[in-house]
C-alpha cells in the first residue's frame, strides 16, 4: 500500500471527506430541487432540538456499552427521566426537571446493573424488563402525583412554569446569520447551521452538546475513563491491576442512566409537561446512533445529528417537499460517494453506490410529491440504511455483555 493510500485509509480522512460530501450533497440538493429550506438555519435549529435527546441515549449507550454492559434498557430509562423530569419540573421548575430526570434514569441503570453486574441476569433480558417495567412505573406514579391536579392527568403532568432560558454567541451569530443571507453556495449553506448552533440554544441543549466533547475528554484522557473502558475490553488485565470491575460497571450503568434519564428531560422541557409514551423509541435510535459512531462520542454525536435531521424535517411546514429534496441530496451524496471508493479502489463497494445512486435520482424524477406514509417513516429509512452502511466497520467493545468473575480468567 503507498503512502497516499494510507493516508486516504485512515479514519480522520475518511470522516473528513464524508463531512465534505455531505455538505455538497445538500447545497447542491437545495439549489437542485429549489428549497432553500434544505439547509436554512430553521431546519437545522429543529433538527438540533430532535437529535439532542436521542444523542443522549446513545451516549448513556457508550458510557454503559464501554464498561462491559449491553444497555437495551435505554429506552425505559428515558422513560423514568420523563415522569420525574414531568414532577420536579411541575413542583419546583425547569432545571430542577432536568436534575429530576437524571435522577430517575440514573435509579433505572442502578435497578439494571444490580440485576446484570451483581446477579449476572443476561443483559438483553434485564434490558428488555427495564423497557417493560418502567412504562408502568410511570403510569402509577402519574396516577398518584397528576390526577385531580388542575391540568394534570394519568397521562401528563400540569404545566412547568417558566422557561429553562437560552444562550446565544452574539458576535457569531451576527455573522452567520449575515453570511446566510447572502445565498451563497455552500458558505451560506454551512451557515444556516453555524446560526442554529450559536442563536437562541436552549440551556438543556447547549449542556447536551458540550457532554460530547466532555465525555471523550473523560473516557480518553483521564485514569477513571481508562479503568472504565478497560472493564468492557480486558476485565481480567484490569483486575490483575487492583481495578473493581463491578464498581466500573455500576458507575458506568449509573453514568448511563443519568445521561438516558436527561434526553428524557429534554424531551419534557421541549413539551413543557411529562405526556406519556413521550419517549417514542427514542432509546432505541440512541442505540442505533451508538452502532453507527461505532463506540465513539463524535461518531455518536454525527449519528444523533443526522437522524435528528431526518425527523426534524418532518416537524417542519412543507415536510413532503423537504423528504423529496433530502431524497436527491441522498442520492447526489451516493453519486460523490462513488468517486471516493473509485479513488480508494473499492470497487466492491463503488458497485453497490453506483447501482444506489442510481435509484435515488430515478425515484427523486419519478415521485413529484412523496405520500404521508413515507414522509413520516423517513427518519426510521435514514436509521436503517446508516446502520447497515456503517455496520461494515464497527469495532465494539471486546467484552461487552460478558459476565465477569474475580479470578475467572
Amino acid at each position: 500500500m503507498t503512502a497516499a493510500m494510507r493516508v486516504l485509509e485512515r479514519p480522520s480522512t475518511r470522516m473528513m471527506v464524508f463531512a465534505a460530501i455531505g455538505v455538497l450533497s445538500m447545497s447542491l440538493a437545495a439549489e437542485w430541487a429549489d428549497n432553500p429550506d434544505l439547509t436554512s438555519s430553521g431546519t437545522f435549529g429543529t433538527a438540533l432540538r430532535v437529535a439532542a435527546p436521542i444523542g443522549l441515549a446513545g451516549l448513556a449507550g457508550l458510557f454503559a456499552e464501554r464498561s462491559g454492559t449491553v444497555n437495551i434498557g435505554l429506552e425505559g430509562m428515558m422513560v423514568m427521566g420523563t415522569i420525574m423530569a414531568g414532577w420536579w419540573g411541575w413542583e419546583y421548575g425547569p432545571w430542577a426537571a432536568l436534575v429530576g430526570g437524571i435522577l430517575g434514569g440514573m435509579l433505572a441503570g442502578l435497578l439494571m446493573s444490580l440485576a446484570t453486574t451483581t446477579f449476572g441476569v443476561n443483559h438483553i433480558v434485564a434490558g428488555f424488563a427495564i423497557n417493560l417495567l418502567t412504562p408502568g412505573i410511570a403510569r402509577f406514579m402519574a396516577n398518584e402525583l397528576f390526577t385531580g391536579v388542575q391540568g394534570g392527568s394519568v397521562s401528563s403532568s400540569p404545566g412547568i412554569d417558566g422557561k429553562i432560558g437560552t444562550i446565544s454567541i452574539p458576535l457569531l451569530s451576527d455573522a452567520f446569520e449575515w453570511l446566510e443571507d447572502q445565498g451563497w453556495f455552500v458558505i451560506s449553506d454551512v451557515a444556516g447551521l453555524l446560526v442554529a448552533l450559536t442563536t437562541d440554544v436552549t440551556w438543556d441543549v447547549a449542556i447536551a452538546l458540550a457532554l460530547f466533547p466532555l465525555s471523550w475528554y473523560v473516557l480518553w484522557r483521564t485514569p477513571i475513563g481508562l479503568r472504565l473502558r478497560s472493564s468492557g475490553e480486558r476485565p481480567a488485565a484490569a483486575d490483575s491491576l487492583g481495578v473493581s470491575i463491578p464498581l466500573m460497571r455500576h458507575l458506568g450503568m449509573a453514568i448511563s442512566g443519568g445521561l438516558a434519564g436527561m434526553g428524557g428531560a429534554v424531551l419534557v422541557l421541549f413539551a413543557n409537561r411529562y405526556q406519556e409514551n413521550q419517549v417514542a423509541g427514542r432509546g432505541f435510535l440512541g442505540l442505533a446512533t451508538l452502532i453507527f459512531g461505532n463506540w465513539r462520542p463524535l461518531g455518536v454525536l454525527s449519528g444523533a445529528l443526522l437522524f435528528g435531521y431526518a425527523q426534524g424535517i418532518t416537524l417542519r411546514t412543507n415536510p413532503a417537499d423537504l423528504v423529496n429534496a433530502l431524497m436527491l441530496a441522498a442520492a447526489i451524496a451516493l453519486a460523490l460517494t462513488t468517486v471516493w471508493f473509485l479513488v480508494t479502489r473499492d470497487f466492491r463497494a463503488m458497485a453497490v453506490t453506483v447501482v444506489a445512486a442510481g435509484v435515488g435520482f430515478w425515484a427523486y424524477l419519478a415521485v413529484e410529491q412523496p405520500n404521508n406514509q413515507l414522509v413520516f417513516v423517513t427518519p426510521y429509512v435514514v436509521t436503517l440504511i446508516a446502520v447497515s452502511v456503517g455496520a461494515q466497520r464497527l469495532r465494539p467493545p471486546a467484552e461487552e455483555g460478558i459476565p465477569y468473575l474475580k479470578g475467572q480468567r
